[in-house]
């Protein structure tokens, strides 16, 4: 037999109740909003958005690896860096 959890409060702050205020003008009368029907889909919506960070993150390293492995990555200001080198980066401001 299913247990069932203790109702939980939910507290809505400005951005919660503007989203479930929205949720509530298109349901029907005296429809009630399924708030584990929210959570599940929240939760799998999130799950899906980490795969993608995650999958943009190992994009990015294999990019990196490639471009240490091979050579062809950004160039460098050989200028700056020489300029930084011996003058070091010190804040020069105009206002001052």
């Amino acid at each position: 037999m299913p247990t069932t959890r203790p109702r939980h409060t939910i507290t809505e702050t400005p951005s919660v109740q503007a989203a479930l205020d929205e949720l509530r003008a298109k349901l029907g009368e005296g429809e009630r909003i399924d708030f584990g029907e929210l959570v599940t889909l929240g939760a799998e919506a999130k799950a899906r958005r980490l795969v993608d960070q995650n999958e943009e993150a190992r994009r990015a390293r294999r990019e990196m690896i490639d471009w240490i492995l091979n050579g062809n990555g950004p160039k460098v200001d050989l200028d700056a860096a020489e300029e930084v080198k011996y003058l070091g980066l010190i804040a020069r401001y105009d206002d001052e």
